[in-house]
């Protein structure tokens, strides 16, 4: 940058660098998204399009050149993003990066998830973004946590605010009014899942009064009215509904379970053993066949030859991929032998 008599304007650019050696959550939420839903019509309570574009607008900001695969893992739900980032940089440039180019890949695939519903220039979509340190995998881990709770509680009374008014009949404000008496004769600290996050996580003690509140209906109420009044159960909701959406970063072939993800035939070795065949079959051609123009080759030219091509057909090392998978990530056993595993080492 050239230098002149106006520079010194620069010197009002503070820096904003993050803290080093700490986790970065980046966090995205939809603008007015409520406004922007009712404008094009998202089924209530769960449009699958409209999850399946976030899912694919996150697929484009974790495996784009511009981050080079550092976001390590992104959760989602509803009209939100959060993920980890594993590198260090500027708050302002990294906020303003992932905020445009989420919105960016967002918008440039609207088309083809609602192809009847064209944006308007006056009702665009729009997501703000910032960013949360912390300094240990247990904080990061409870976030996340916290997130797939909220998902949880939002989905289950959402489930049943709009069953009360597409099946029950009821107006918006008689189904706000049912959902918010508790009927049950027992203290709110008997909810086993309450009790789940309030004895064993972090994020528990910040959730514990939103969910057991002495106001509102418990989980097992809600889920008791949609069977008892109009059979449904609510474990036979999709998963991506009740946990949200997980983008992890995977090893080809990781085993998960008993199954392998991701696998990718890497025929190197088959390869090798077919060329030793074909080296077995031609010596063998060449010594029934003295007469012919091709030379006998020695042995030592012959594992040469074989070595050589081991070496140009050697197995290509393993590769991540990206994986949508909808896991409870309350529970250790994500971060200890499922997907989450090693996710935050490094």
């Amino acid at each position: 940058m050239a230098n002149s008599r106006y520079s010194y304007v620069r010197l009002h650019e503070l820096p904003d660098p993050l803290l080093p050696s700490t986790f970065l959550i980046l966090r995205l939420d939809g603008k007015a998204f409520h406004k922007f839903s009712s404008a094009h019509n998202f089924t209530k309570p769960n449009d699958r399009r409209a999850l399946d574009l976030m899912n694919a607008a996150a697929r484009r900001l974790m495996a784009g050149r511009e981050l080079m695969g550092d976001l390590v893992m992104g959760f989602g739900e509803s009209d939100e993003y959060r993920s980890v980032y594993e590198m260090e940089g500027m708050e302002g440039k990294l906020v303003s990066l992932v905020s445009s180019l989420f919105t960016s890949a967002y918008t440039f695939l609207w088309p083809q998830y609602f192809p009847d519903s064209p944006l308007e220039l006056d009702q665009l979509p729009i997501f703000d973004g910032r960013i949360v340190q912390y300094c240990t995998e247990t904080e990061v881990k409870d976030y996340f946590r916290w997130r797939q709770v909220d998902a949880h509680i939002n989905n289950l009374y959402n489930t049943c605010f709009w069953t009360l008014v597409q099946k029950g009949s009821l107006t918006t404000q008689e189904a706000n009014s049912e959902l918010s008496v508790s009927h049950h004769p027992n203290s709110p600290l008997e909810s086993n899942f309450a009790q789940q996050f309030f004895d064993s996580t972090l994020c528990g003690r910040h959730l514990f009064y939103f969910f057991c509140g002495e106001q509102g209906t418990l989980s097992s109420e809600k889920q008791e009215m949609l069977f008892s009044r109009f059979g449904m159960n609510y474990n036979h909701e999709e998963e991506m509904f009740k946990k949200g959406s997980i983008w992890i970063w995977i090893e080809e072939g990781m085993m998960v379970g008993n199954e392998v993800q991701d696998a990718k035939v890497d025929d190197g070795k088959r390869r090798i053993e077919e060329e030793e065949e074909e080296e077995e079959k031609e010596g063998v051609d060449r010594i029934a066949l003295p007469n012919s123009s091709n030379p006998i080759p020695s042995e030592d030219q012959s594992r040469e030859t074989l070595e050589e091509r081991k070496r140009r057909t050697k197995p290509s090392k393993s590769k991540r991929v990206l994986k949508l998978v909808h896991e409870d990530l309350i529970k250790e056993k994500f971060w200890t032998s499922g997907y989450g595993k090693g996710v935050l080492e490094g």
